[in-house]
C-alpha cells in the first residue's frame, strides 16, 4: 500500500502539532541528524524547541510539514523558511531544520517539503536561498541534487555528543536565475 502524503504550511502550530514535531525531531536526532541537539534528545527539549518555533511563526518565518494522510498527527517530515530581518537582507531567506523521519526517507518526501519552500520562496519575491548543512554528510548530496550550490565550509563548527567537532557546508539556491 502507497503512503498518502500531505504537505502544508503550518501557520498556527496547536499542542498535537507540537507533539508529532517533537517526535520528528527526537528521531532526526536519534538518527544522527546534525540540527543542532545531541542525541539522545529529551523530549522536553525537543517540545521547547518547537514551542519556540511556534512564537516565531509569521510571514517572514514559515514552516512546512509532512503528514501522513492516513494517520495525520504523525508528522513525517518538516522544514522552515526563515527570512532576511533587515532592510538590506529582504530579498533572501534561510531554510532550516530539513528533517524527515528515518522510516519516510528514500521516498522524495524531502524533495517534496524543498519544492514547497521554494515555491513559496519564489512567490514571495525572494531571490536568494541559503543554507549549511553537515560537511561530507548525505545531505550535500541531497542538496546538489536539488540545484543547491556548495559555497564553501566551516571546519569545527559544530560538535558531536563526544566532543567530536565537525564542519559544516554552506549552500545557496537562486531563484528566478538572479545569482550567477
Amino acid at each position: 500500500m502507497t503512503r498518502v502524503v500531505e504537505i502544508e504550511r503550518v501557520a498556527v502550530l496547536d499542542a498535537a502539532l507540537i507533539d508529532g514535531l517533537g517526535a520528528l525531531l527526537i528521531d532526526a536526532v536519534d538518527g544522527g541528524a546534525s540540527v543542532g541537539f545531541h542525541a539522545p534528545l529529551q523530549q522536553t527539549a525537543a517540545l521547547a524547541y518547537w514551542r519556540g518555533v511556534a512564537a516565531s511563526l509569521e510571514a517572514d518565518n514559515t514552516l512546512w510539514i509532512a503528514r501522513d494522510a492516513q494517520a495525520p498527527k504523525r508528522i513525517l517530515g518538516s522544514v522552515q523558511l526563515q527570512r532576511g530581518e533587515r532592510e538590506n537582507s529582504r530579498h533572501r531567506a534561510e531554510v532550516c531544520k530539513l528533517m524527515v523521519l528515518r522510516d519516510a526517507r528514500r521516498t522524495g518526501l524531502a524533495a517534496r517539503l524543498m519544492a514547497a519552500l521554494e515555491a513559496h520562496a519564489l512567490a514571495g519575491g525572494l531571490r536568494l536561498l541559503m543554507l549549511d548543512t553537515e560537511a561530507q554528510s548525505p545531505a550535500e548530496a541531497f542538496y546538489q541534487r536539488q540545484g543547491w550550490r556548495r559555497a564553501g565550509e566551516i571546519p569545527e563548527y559544530a560538535s558531536r555528543r563526544d566532543g567530536t567537532l565537525i564542519g559544516t557546508a554552506l549552500y545557496f539556491k537562486p531563484l528566478r536565475g538572479s545569482v550567477a
